[in-house]
């Protein structure tokens, strides 16, 4: 189980700036290290071989605001990864090897304003893995292999202002059709608008992209 503790301790091999930020990056661990102090906010653990997000996790870390897991070998989210991660604002999980995004994948994550889940090798997105995201202002799908995208993904996101899907095989379907469709029509949504750039003759990218003020 993991262990949790008030004060200033900091996970052995690991650095913390102040009391409420703990870097992990690039050490070579093969899972998340424990304990950390209950009132952590930011978790930097880019670059390491971690394969899970552990049991729990953010019911003993609800304060965590800002969790940076880049570029470690993550294959899978279990149901109920994030229960507890009512404050987590940014969450980057790129660079990893998820291949499947389930119904829910997110829930309990409401308060998210970023999700990267560029580079990894998705080829499927339930039509639910973003519900109850309401607060969601930029979703990165790039560079993973996907080659279809069932538009009530997107249409669960009101608050979505950046997506970007570039660096995918896009299938040219009846599915990538009612896709390019969603986002011409929602074009009038967004504050400025939203640029669409077919790359490659075949479509095979295509970004979508919108700053964020």
């Amino acid at each position: 189980m993991l262990g949790a503790q008030t004060g200033p301790a900091c996970p052995a091999g690991c650095a913390c700036s102040d009391p409420h930020t703990v870097d992990c990056r690039d050490r070579g661990l093969p899972s998340v290290p424990d304990p950390f102090p209950l009132d952590v906010r930011k978790l930097l653990v880019a670059g390491n071989r971690i394969q899970h997000i552990p049991e729990g996790f953010f019911i003993f870390y609800g304060d965590l605001v800002y969790l940076d897991f880049r570029n470690n070998s993550l294959r899978s989210l279990e149901e109920g990864t994030f229960s507890g991660s009512a404050k987590l604002a940014f969450l980057d999980l790129s660079y990893n090897n998820l291949t499947q995004l389930g119904a829910g994948a997110f829930r309990s994550a409401g308060r998210l304003v970023k999700l990267s889940l560029a580079n990894n090798n998705l080829t499927g997105v339930h039509e639910a893995a973003f519900e109850t995201l309401e607060s969601l202002q930029v979703l990165e799908l790039n560079d993973n292999n996907l080659r279809s995208l069932n538009v009530a993904a997107l249409a669960a996101l009101p608050a979505l202002r950046t997506l970007r899907l570039d660096g995918n095989p896009w299938l040219c379907d009846c599915d990538f059709a009612h896709l390019f469709s969603w986002i011409q029509e929602n074009v009038s949504k967004l504050p400025k608008g939203v640029r669409i750039f077919p790359v490659k003759e075949s479509s095979s990218l295509l970004r979508v992209s919108h700053a964020v003020k």
